[in-house]
């Protein structure tokens, strides 16, 4: 799935992204970590991948999203 980056702290190393509709996700940093980025910046477009449905679907991975 992508999304684009909304929200990032380095220090805890967990966001926000906003999904095609506009939906704000929340990443926990073992999410970030997952994808191997370093740092991310507001408007890039990413890939995730969640696990779960509803209230309870939670980001698994956070990556640049490539071609």
């Amino acid at each position: 799935m992508q999304a684009t980056a909304y929200t990032y702290d380095p220090e805890t190393r967990s966001g926000q992204v906003l999904l095609d509709d506009g939906t704000p996700v929340p990443f926990d940093g073992p999410a970030f970590e997952a994808g191997g980025l370093r740092l991310l910046r507001p408007g890039q477009r990413v890939r995730i991948e969640t696990e779960g449905e509803g209230d309870a679907c939670r980001i698994t991975l956070v990556t640049l999203q490539t071609l």
